[in-house]
């Protein structure tokens, strides 16, 4: 997976883009210096490139002119005495193969017997490459990775003990600051920090349209904009509860915590609901503000406990694991049961006693239920 996300066998990986290879591998080897004093980033390698030896051939115009011989010749030689030259075809049937000619092993495998091959000059005279070419032995390109049209090295490293964002920016902050690209040359961070910062964009504008969503619905339940924005305010204290299990389990916060935050917004409207409109039917029923706030806040711990131990109980399997595919679940299931728990609490303390701050003779309430009973 993380392999078809970057194209790079590791967690995380900076990709260097640009046409020189010898100075990609290099700047590469920098940046992985750079990485390895900072905090958390682990299993640190730079995919090489370079490493597989290749005999260049620079042709000496001059000496090809001394000789009557052109340049063309001379390549044509190497193709056909190393590489090989098609003459035909063989027909087997509707098969096709080429026939190829080219000098036998011993006379093309080593460095010397390439310089041995003879071409004839119009003089009649036998000239060796080691006349007409500068040869030499040089390490050139073992591997070429490409993208987008483009050559690369990657260097590929994970985050542990240490939360993934944090990581990789303080990474960027160094790199930028300390190394120094020619032109044409760019950096590419990618990886499972590129899929968590698409996560975050998309996820900030989830967030406010899902609370803007909740508060339409409450508005259009209740009719009272007073009503709407109490359960709002209830809902943005249920994260409170989440982060502190994120904190004493020492988790960092991640996109599948995100996700777990978006389902604890949900709960809270149920459970606030479920409170404000028992409130509101005690008070239809001649209780006065404080009465009813606090007979609602004993009446209701029943179902809303109910409410929240569901969840929770089913989700702390996963809270605790910490086996193979975890990792995903777990931030999640931390969020859920931490914030269920805290949301419980603040339910039945909080939620009264902003109810009766803000409460008064006049609030619009709702209709009187006929089966209503004032009990648990």
């Amino acid at each position: 997976m993380e392999e078809a996300v970057s194209g790079v066998k590791g967690e995380l990986a900076v990709k260097i883009y640009g046409d020189d290879l010898k100075l990609l591998e290099a700047k590469a080897g920098q940046i992985a210096t750079i990485m390895r004093n900072i905090r958390g980033i682990e299993d640190l390698g730079v995919l090489r490139i370079l490493g597989q030896p290749n005999i260049e051939l620079q042709v000496d115009r001059g000496q090809a002119a001394r000789h009557q011989i052109n340049v063309a010749d001379v390549q044509d030689a190497v193709q056909t005495a190393v590489g090989g030259t098609t003459l035909t075809q063989v027909l087997q049937g509707e098969q096709r193969y080429d026939l190829v000619v080219r000098y036998l092993p011993q006379y093309r495998d080593t460095k010397e017997a390439i310089e041995n091959i003879r071409l004839s000059s119009p003089s009649g005279e036998r000239v060796s490459l080691a006349q007409l070419c500068k040869i030499e032995e040089r390490d050139g390109g073992s591997e070429i990775y490409r993208e987008g049209n483009q050559r690369y090295v990657a260097i590929k490293y994970s985050v542990r003990g240490r939360d993934l964002g944090g990581a990789v920016e303080e990474a960027i902050q160094k790199v930028s600051a300390q190394l120094q690209l020619p032109r044409g040359y760019h950096i590419d961070w990618a990886g499972e920090y590129e899929s968590e910062k698409r996560a975050e964009a998309r996820l900030l504008v989830i967030v406010p349209l899902t609370i803007l969503l909740i508060f339409g619905i409450l508005y259009t339940m209740f009719r009272s904009l007073k009503w709407a924005v109490l359960i709002i305010a209830n809902v943005a204290m249920a994260p409170i509860g989440g982060l502190l299990a994120l904190l004493l389990t020492g988790t960092h916060f991640s996109v599948s915590s995100g996700v777990g935050f978006l389902a604890l917004f949900g709960v809270s409207v149920q459970t606030g609901v479920i409170m404000l409109e028992y409130i509101n039917q005690l008070r239809v029923r001649g209780h006065t503000i404080e009465q009813a706030a606090i007979d609602g806040a004993v009446l209701r711990l029943r179902p809303i406990m109910m409410t929240m131990l569901v969840a929770t109980l089913g989700l702390l399997p996963a809270a605790l694991s910490h086996g193979i595919g975890s990792d995903s679940q777990r931030p999640f299931a931390i969020v859920i049961v931490g914030g269920l728990v805290g949301a419980l609490l603040l339910s039945i303390f909080l939620l009264p006693t902003l109810y009766v701050w803000v409460a008064r003779d006049g609030d619009k309430l709702p209709e009187p239920e006929a089966d209503f009973e004032e009990s648990n």
